[in-house]
């Protein structure tokens, strides 16, 4: 024995622990409390939302308007909600002993990306089948109503009467427009035959029913593009809103484990 292992005993090996370095109790009480809290604010910022909308934008916000401040909620909802989970996941875990704090640092850290992850599988979970239907709801009324308005106007005359109303041609020029929205460009076997139609009930001239039929397909396809680009601008910023939440989550939960290993 030298004499350095005289002088301070027998060198001893690290012994890694056997317990997990993941908290999972703690995770998912952290998880469950950013999926209720985001339930009740996301319910709280609808209710306020439809109570602030007006069919009429001179009596209230319009849907255009409050677009921004639907964005702006939902990103506060993820900052607050997942703020909460991951502080409660940092406080609620176990001590770690006998780890350098750089260590310690990441599983905190990794500790509030499980909560942000875990809260948003739940909710996910939770909302889908909600979800499945209002998507089928609105497929089934965007099918069957959603071009309504832009047949009605092709065959609109100058003197309408009840008499000899036939819906046959707004059913086949509804399905022709449906069509027309879909596809880069129409076809002109579509355009002719919808110009026929509209010619032969509303007794305008061909050049006239041509003149019809174009300004209606390119208002349709521009309503069309509008909620397309909408939606995809709706993505970006709730992408935006996931990821604020994962650091907030990861970030309060750092917060909450040092105060929890200071107060222990």
């Amino acid at each position: 024995m030298s004499t350095r292992e005289s002088l301070l005993g027998p060198r001893t090996e690290p012994v890694e622990s056997s317990s997990s370095g993941v908290s999972w109790p703690a995770i998912l009480a952290g998880a469950f409390g950013t999926a209720a809290l985001s339930f009740i604010l996301m319910a709280l910022g609808a209710g306020m939302g439809l109570s602030s909308l007006s069919l009429w934008p001179s009596l209230g916000s319009s849907a255009q308007r409050a677009a921004p401040v639907a964005l702006f909620w939902i990103i506060l909802v993820q900052a607050v909600s997942c703020a909460l989970g991951g502080y409660l996941a940092g406080r609620l875990r176990t001590k770690w002993v006998s780890l350098h704090s750089h260590e310690v640092y990441f599983r905190d850290t990794a500790h509030g990306f499980l909560v942000w992850a875990v809260g948003l599988v739940i909710s996910v979970f939770f909302l889908s089948s909600v979800g499945v239907s209002l998507a089928k709801d609105a497929s089934r009324a965007r099918a069957e109503g959603g071009h309504d308005y832009f047949v009605d106007s092709l065959f609109r005359v100058e003197h309408p009467t009840l008499e000899g109303i036939d819906n046959t041609p707004r059913e086949e020029a509804r399905e022709i427009l449906a069509k027309a929205v879909s596809e880069p460009e129409m076809s002109a076997g579509d355009k002719g035959y919808l110009t026929d139609l509209v010619s032969a009930r509303t007794g305008l001239s061909q050049a006239l029913a041509e003149a019809r039929v174009n300004d209606v397909v390119s208002a349709a396809v521009r309503t069309a593009e509008t909620a397309r680009k909408a939606v995809a601008h709706s993505l970006y910023w709730l992408f935006a809103a996931f990821l604020i939440g994962a650091f907030c989550a990861s970030f309060a939960a750092t917060i909450g484990g040092r105060q929890r290993d200071l107060h222990s």
